[in-house]
């Protein structure tokens, strides 16, 4: 994995739902604390919002922002780091943690660095890491505490926040890919000339709060270079991404 050879790519890797099974519980349990903090900061101070008013905000802020952290820090002026951290506290993870087996020699085997790339908090990232047993595969991580642009959070899907990180890696766009589960981020990475992958395998609803289920067949974007279920099947489909 040489940093010097021009023509090796630069992979940007997602964390949940793409090197782990975030959904089996994981996200079950952040979701669970979203709708705590959320309902008591939409409350009037003695009784908490309904579970209804707190899935409605969920979904407006996930769909106006991109994510539910942004518009409770732009209309309910929380602390970013106050939210990452209780909805994050989620127990013990190392049993919640699903992954498929032979990660760390899918990985070696990819040619080019390899950043973690997510919008989670640094504290959990490095936790999943550390039990995925895949901290030594990655040469950086870029967790959602260092995606600040102008002194503003800027999570995936931002372009600029993806323009300033290929800036610092010192890498063009075209010999970067991103594989990630969320159709977004991939949208904005393919726009700015990036190539990508969807790993589809751990996904199980098309929102945030579990209302909207998945298609049964789940078709490729034309922004999406390589669809595959796992990151098994991506070392067969390299050549798609040339």
């Amino acid at each position: 994995m040489s940093h010097t050879n021009p023509s090796s790519p630069l992979w940007l890797f997602d964390l949940d739902n793409t090197l782990h099974d975030a959904s089996h519980s994981i996200f079950p349990a952040i979701s669970a604390n979203m709708n705590v903090f959320i309902a008591r900061v939409l409350g009037d101070g003695v009784t908490p919002a309904t579970l209804e008013e707190v899935n409605a905000a969920r979904l407006l802020y996930w769909k106006r922002y991109g994510a539910t952290l942004l518009g409770m820090i732009k209309h309910h002026q929380v602390s970013a780091a106050h939210f990452l951290e209780e909805t994050h506290a989620i127990g013990d993870l190392q049993q919640m943690i699903r992954s498929e087996r032979g990660l760390k020699r899918l990985l070696r085997h990819l040619p080019g660095r390899k950043v973690l790339f997510t919008n989670a908090p640094t504290r959990y990232s490095t936790d999943v890491v550390r039990h995925l047993g895949l901290r030594r595969h990655f040469s950086h991580h870029v967790a959602i505490e260092d995606m600040h642009v102008h002194g503003q959070l800027r999570p995936k899907p931002s372009k600029l926040m993806m323009r300033r990180l290929l800036r610092k890696y010192g890498v063009s766009a075209r010999r970067t890919i991103l594989v990630e589960d969320t159709l977004a981020n991939l949208r904005t990475a393919k726009q700015l000339g990036m190539r990508t992958v969807w790993i589809t395998q751990y996904l199980r609803m098309s929102d945030p709060i579990g209302a909207a289920a998945l298609p049964k067949m789940l078709k490729r974007p034309a922004y999406v270079d390589v669809k595959v279920k796992s990151l098994r099947q991506l070392a067969a489909r390299l050549h798609r991404l040339r």
